[in-house]
C-alpha cells in the first residue's frame, strides 16, 4: 500500500537563519503556522533534537470545518526528530483524535535551502493520514508558507 505524500515550497526573501529561528520558540512558531482561519495555542514546547512540542490550533469559524480533536480544535503532538541548523528539521506530527481516519505519525520534512534572492523552503509530509483531505492539505501548507513568508520577512 502506497503512503500519501504532500509537498509545498515557497521562495522567502529571508536568510535561512533567520527561518531556523521562526521554528526555535513558542512564541515565533505560534504566530506563522496556524493555517489561515484557525489559531494556535501552545501546550508545551522543547525545540532541541528529540523535543517535542504539543499544539492545538482552533478553527475560526467552527462550523465551516469540523476539529480532529474537539468539535471546533485539532491537537497535535509534534517530536523533533532531526535538527541540523539552518538547512532541516524534520518532525514526526501524531493528530490527537478517536478517528481512525487520522491515526499513525505523519512525518514532516522541512528544508531550506539558499537561492539567488533568498531561501528555499520545501516541506514534505510523508504518511498523511487518509482523513486529511489532499486539496485541504495543500490550502492549509500553502497559507503556513505564506505566514511564515510574513513573519520572517517583516525584519529583512
Amino acid at each position: 500500500m502506497a503512503t500519501r505524500v504532500d509537498t509545498a515550497a515557497r521562495l522567502l526573501r529571508a536568510p535561512a537563519a533567520t527561518i531556523y529561528q521562526a521554528f526555535a520558540t513558542a512564541d515565533a512558531m505560534t504566530a506563522w503556522l496556524p493555517p489561515q482561519d484557525m489559531s494556535g495555542t501552545m501546550l508545551a514546547f522543547d525545540f532541541r533534537e528529540g523535543g517535542a512540542y504539543r499544539l492545538r490550533l482552533t478553527y475560526n469559524e467552527p462550523d465551516y470545518m469540523q476539529g480532529k480533536t474537539t468539535a471546533d480544535s485539532d491537537e497535535v503532538a509534534v517530536r523533533f526528530v532531526r535538527l541540523v541548523l539552518d538547512t532541516h528539521i524534520e518532525q514526526a506530527v501524531t493528530f490527537t483524535s478517536d478517528d481512525p481516519a487520522f491515526a499513525g505519525e505523519m512525518r514532516m520534512i522541512w528544508t531550506f535551502d539558499a537561492v539567488p534572492g533568498g531561501t528555499l523552503v520545501t516541506v514534505r509530509c510523508e504518511d498523511v493520514p487518509v482523513g486529511i483531505a489532499v486539496e485541504d492539505h495543500r490550502a492549509g501548507l500553502a497559507s503556513t508558507l505564506s505566514n511564515l513568508a510574513t513573519f520572517v520577512e517583516q525584519g529583512t
